[in-house]
Formats: structure tokens, C-alpha cells, sequence
């Protein structure tokens, strides 16, 4: 690979204090281990990834679900507004070249299904059990595997 990892952590808006403590965590290792930062763009597990990997000189990509860049959380580097609501989902999948499940509801799962589908790794901390996910118990063995999987 030319260029470093793109790495989508995903997760809920509405996550408990631990979860976003892992996710923050997440956010950090992946941006000291080189890789780019991939999320929804908004609150809860993407603005806690976001503000790990901000805070540890990483770059941060966000794939807003509404029309305008200015509803990103404000650890976001590269907002892309796409108007699509849940539909960026799939953006964010063909996007990542690998996943982090922190957590989540629906449409996290949504996100998992479609990374999936194509292929790509998810490492889960906490989240849905299902055949594919590689769960981790922490935030360092999920980053130090999704790099392994690559």
C-alpha cells in the first residue's frame, strides 16, 4: 500500500463513558501507528476516535450523513457532506480498508454487514457477535490486529 490505511471506526451517536474512552483510545493508536482516520463524522464514538486521533497528530476524515460539512464534530479534518443520511454507510465502507466496531446499534451493524460483504477486516471492541467480526478486548490488541489484518 502507497498510501497509509484508511481505518473507519464506527460506532453509535449514544455510547457509555468506557466505550468512548475506547474509541478515544482507538482514535490515538491508529494515528501513532500511522493510518488515517475514517468515521461518520458526528457525536458519540466518531467524535471520541476523532478527537484520540486528532489529539496524537492524525488526520481525520468524517462521511457526514447530512448537506453540510459545517454539522462535522470538530475533530474533523476532512468533512464530506453527502446528503445521503444512513445511505453514507456505504460510503464509509467502500472508503475504509478496514474497520473498528466500538459499540454500536444498527447502523453499526449496517457498516460491519457492508464491510463484509467486501471483504475487508472488522475488528469489534464490544459490539455485535456475529461470524466475520475479530473481537479484541481493548483498544490496543483492536488497532494491533486491524494492522496485522492488512
Amino acid at each position: 500500500m502507497n498510501r497509509p490505511p484508511l481505518i473507519a471506526v464506527i460506532g453509535g451517536r449514544r455510547a457509555d463513558r468506557a466505550l468512548k474512552k475506547e474509541a478515544e483510545e482507538v482514535g490515538r493508536l491508529i494515528a501513532r501507528n500511522g493510518g488515517l482516520l475514517v468515521c461518520g463524522g458526528l457525536h458519540g464514538i466518531m467524535e471520541s476516535a476523532s478527537r484520540g486521533a486528532k489529539n496524537a497528530g492524525g488526520i481525520t476524515v468524517g462521511i457526514l450523513p447530512q448537506d453540510h460539512t459545517k454539522d462535522a464534530n470538530s475533530y474533523i479534518d476532512v468533512p464530506i457532506a453527502t446528503g445521503l443520511g444512513i445511505g453514507r454507510n456505504v460510503i464509509i465502507a467502500r472508503t475504509a480498508d478496514a474497520f473498528i466496531a466500538v459499540g454500536g446499534g444498527y447502523g453499526t451493524l449496517s457498516e460491519i454487514a457492508f464491510g463484509l460483504q467486501m471483504n475487508k477486516p472488522v475488528v469489534g471492541i464490544g459490539t455485535w457477535e456475529i461470524r466475520g467480526i475479530v473481537p479484541a478486548k481493548d483498544a490496543k490488541e483492536a488497532v494491533d490486529k486491524v494492522f496485522e489484518l492488512l
